[in-house]
């Protein structure tokens, strides 16, 4: 039997628009984004070449993070297209890749560190407790995510 290597990248959504409120976006709208913009850039070949394996896993509406997940391989394609995404289900946005891992379990430990880096940058602009609980309470809610994927 052989074994199927994936790749799992994580992305950050940026919208152009309305910075501050926080992005409800589908996993699936992302996915489709994604799949349009390699089948403009490779053609049929790519399309076909990412649809086995690829998903959109997870994304996050507070901290605007997305984990997508594909073969290894045909990742490349993904790769190289998603800096070039300019619109995600009727939103203009631009996408960085912030990270790109052979697993789930170690994406998620990048987010966790990127995300308690963005708390603490944002720690002295809230007022009180309460905010500040409610934040830490929203940036770090993937843990219950994570333990869906081990």
């Amino acid at each position: 039997m052989v074994r199927f290597k994936n790749r799992y990248i994580t992305v950050e959504i940026i919208p152009k628009i309305e910075k501050n409120k926080v992005l409800i976006l589908k996993s699936a709208a992302l996915q489709n984004a994604i799949q349009a913009k390699v089948q403009q850039l490779y053609g049929d070949f790519g399309s076909a070449a990412i649809k086995v394996g690829f998903q959109a896993k997870y994304c996050n509406a507070q901290t605007r993070i997305a984990l997508i997940k594909s073969r290894h391989g045909p990742h490349k394609f993904i790769l190289n297209s998603i800096p070039l995404l300019s619109d995600v289900d009727g939103r203009a946005v631009k996408v960085n890749i912030l990270y790109v891992g052979a697993t789930i379990k170690h994406c998620f430990i990048f987010i966790r560190t990127y995300q308690q880096k963005k708390l603490e940058k944002m720690w002295d602009s809230f007022k009180n407790d309460n905010q500040r609980r409610e934040m830490q309470k929203a940036l770090m809610q993937l843990s219950t995510s994570m333990k869906l994927f081990r």
